[in-house]
């Protein structure tokens, strides 16, 4: 479903295999995984402007775990505005959730609760980069955000003990 095979077939040749790509010049050494090198991921590689390439020798499309999770990464990073690159602004200080982590319920959840509009039947990928748009709009005051946050903590309060009818005292 995201473009790595899944392996459950046990597709993996030989373990002598090595990955299929060349990156940066040269041909990775690294043991070939049960992914796969498939169109999208190829589309995904040329649209995030990854500087791997297929090698033409390899006798497979298998590729190692390394840049299967360099793949994987690529896909879940914000994109930057052209101001931000204009400027040498960095993402540093924006911490990155990662949505695609979370079951399609949870995620469903977050849609119902913060009425975001989406069209029927997305998949989990698509839905997660749907609801990552909204949640990068959502604004946070941080000092706010730690302040009520260390309040709790001190507290040993939370809203959901307060829902169940428990109180600080109840607690220990």
């Amino acid at each position: 479903m995201n473009g790595f095979s899944t392996g459950e077939e046990d597709s993996r040749g030989p373990t002598d295999q090595i990955c299929c790509l060349i990156d940066a010049g040269e041909r990775c050494v690294k043991s070939a995984g049960n992914a796969s090198y498939s169109k999208r991921i190829q589309k995904t590689v040329t649209q995030r402007k990854l500087n791997l390439l297929l090698d033409n020798a390899a006798r497979h499309i298998y590729i190692c775990d390394f840049h299967k999770m360099i793949i994987q990464c690529a896909r879940t990073k914000r994109r930057r505005k052209e101001s931000e690159e204009d400027s040498n602004e960095t993402d540093t200080d924006i911490p990155e959730v990662d949505l695609y982590h979370l079951q399609v319920n949870t995620l469903r959840r977050y849609k119902r609760h913060y009425k975001v509009p989406t069209r029927p039947g997305l998949n989990k990928a698509q839905l997660a980069d749907n609801l990552m748009k909204h949640f990068k709009t959502i604004p946070v005051k941080e000092t706010d955000v730690v302040t009520f946050f260390i309040y709790t903590v001190k507290t040993n309060g939370n809203k959901l003990d307060q829902k169940n009818g428990l109180n600080n005292s109840d607690t220990t």
